[in-house]
């Protein structure tokens, strides 16, 4: 097994830990962050019924325009700014954060905190 195998299965058991206790709901839904290297995503998911309320991502056009890169923390704080906007249109205000596995640092830490200044509440 290779190093990099190895740190995915770890990622994946601290996932599946955490996804247990966390639940997102019609009126809290889950915050759902995931990153690969060149880009970032999240989402707000109700688990209930298994709907993707909201999604903003590195992939979108209009997030892309003026990036030189998208797998850095100003596309995270990019995305994260996105994401509340949109759900605070739905008239989402809190949401539970779910990062996913992934340490709370760096791109994820940008993320959260700009979701978090633009209106977001968790």
């Amino acid at each position: 097994m290779s190093s990099l195998d190895k740190k995915r299965a770890a990622r994946i058991k601290r996932q599946v830990r955490v996804r247990k206790k966390i639940r997102g709901s019609s009126d809290r839904p889950r915050l759902n962050v995931f990153k690969s290297a060149r880009h970032i995503y999240a989402q707000l998911i109700d688990d209930t019924t298994g709907i993707t309320l909201v999604a903003a991502s590195t992939v979108m056009g209009e997030l892309n325009d003026g990036l030189k890169y998208t797998g850095n923390i100003e596309a995270a704080r990019k995305v994260g700014a996105a994401v509340a906007k949109f759900a605070l249109d739905k008239d989402i205000k809190t949401v539970v954060f779910d990062r996913n596995g992934f340490l709370y640092h760096g791109r994820v830490k940008a993320l959260a905190e700009s979701a978090r200044e633009n209106g977001l509440i968790f």
